[in-house]
This record gives C-alpha cells, sequence and structure tokens, in this order.
C-alpha cells in the first residue's frame, strides 16, 4: 500500500518537476500525442520557436481561446464566475489549463482530471512567461488527426510554414481547436468559415490583450 502511494505521489509530482525543465527545452511529446499514439495515430510534430510562427497565429488563438490570457496567473476566476452565474454547464478553460492538460493529462471531462488541471495551471503560469506559455502551447496544440503544433498544421493545411499564415489562416486554426478531429482548417466548412469570420473581427481590436506575447 505504501508503494502505491509512493508511485501515485511520483505520478502527481512529475508534472510539476517536467514544467521546470520544460521552461528552457522543448517538451519531446505530449500526453495527448502519446494516448493518439496509443490509440494508432502517429503524431505530425515539428517543434518552432515563437519568432517563427506568425503574429497572426498568437492574436486569433488569443482571440477566440482566451481574451484576458495576458492578464490572469492561469485560471480566469472572471470567466468561472461568469459561468457559475449564468449556470452553465461549458467551461472556462484558460489557454494555460489546456496546455497542463494536453501536455500532462488526458482529454475528457471528469472531476479528478479538473482537480489536477487547475493547481498545474496555477504552477504554469507561476513558472513560464506568457510568451514561453503560448509558444508551448501552439507547438502541441492538436489541429487535426495526427497533427501537432503550429508548423505541422501550417504545412499540412496550407503547404506553407507557420511564419508565413495569413490572418485569415490563422483565424481558421484557431476555428478548429474546440474540434479539430471534426473541423478541417484546410477544406473548411460553413461553420468552419462562419467562427473563422468571427476570429477575425475579434482579432482587429486584440492588439492590446495580446501585447504580452506579440510585443517586440
Amino acid at each position: 500500500m505504501r508503494r502505491v502511494a509512493i508511485i501515485c505521489g511520483g505520478l502527481i509530482l512529475l508534472p510539476y518537476l517536467l514544467t521546470l525543465a520544460y521552461a528552457i527545452v522543448p517538451p519531446p511529446a505530449s500526453a495527448l500525442m502519446v494516448l493518439r499514439l496509443f490509440q494508432g495515430t502517429a503524431p505530425q510534430y515539428d517543434w518552432v520557436p515563437m519568432a517563427e510562427i506568425s503574429p497572426n497565429l498568437a492574436r486569433a488563438v488569443i482571440a477566440s481561446e482566451d481574451q484576458r490570457f495576458c492578464m490572469h496567473s492561469g485560471i480566469d476566476w472572471v470567466a468561472v464566475g461568469k459561468v457559475i452565474e449564468a449556470d452553465e454547464s461549458r467551461g472556462a478553460s484558460t489557454i494555460t489549463m489546456q496546455t497542463a492538460k494536453n501536455l500532462f493529462l488526458w482529454p475528457g471531462r471528469s472531476y479528478l482530471r479538473k482537480a489536477l488541471e487547475v493547481p498545474l495551471a496555477v504552477w504554469i503560469d507561476l513558472i513560464w512567461s506568457k510568451r514561453r506559455l503560448l509558444e508551448v502551447y501552439l507547438n502541441i496544440a492538436e489541429f487535426g488527426e495526427g497533427i501537432y503544433g503550429a508548423q505541422a498544421a501550417a504545412r499540412h493545411h496550407f503547404g506553407k510554414d507557420a511564419k508565413n499564415l495569413t490572418r485569415r489562416e490563422a483565424a481558421l486554426l484557431a476555428a478548429v481547436l474546440p474540434s479539430p478531429l471534426v473541423r478541417d482548417a484546410g477544406k473548411p466548412g460553413r461553420l468552419t468559415n462562419r467562427i473563422a469570420s468571427l476570429i477575425q473581427r475579434r482579432m482587429a481590436g486584440i492588439g492590446p490583450y495580446a501585447a504580452c506575447v506579440t510585443a517586440g
């Protein structure tokens, strides 16, 4: 029983230790990639530094996924409060929380995963800069079946490098993030196009809210 407790404690502690390493070195893979590999899908994953990812994609993702990204500390308590007040079942997941989930945990909804995800997101936000956090997120996010990260997504969907993504292409990639196995950025349907257009409109005014990662 003691051995089991030690093993469980070690597994819980491991992501916190890896966070320190990943502040400097690129993650070799994410938990989601490993899970998909066991399910039979080999990952396309090509890490590129933030300087080689178009600022259009950074703005599109912040506009779509987490408009208060530069302001909160991993958890957007303002969004959480609105969800509670509205008595809605949808979540208030931040980019930081999604990074914690994709990098170290597993998909799906469960109280156990959320209990692990919240403190881990706070820890990640404490250890990493906002720019590093978005850099990791954009490199491990799932943009299609077996497609991980901005570079692989840009190559697969548009035949170009991530640094050359246009505003529209960036908005299309951001539009598929909630459902990357259903939506296709390269061959968008009516819904994906409509969501991408909405994201583009949001991008027009997102500049000050994305300054923590796009400035300089």
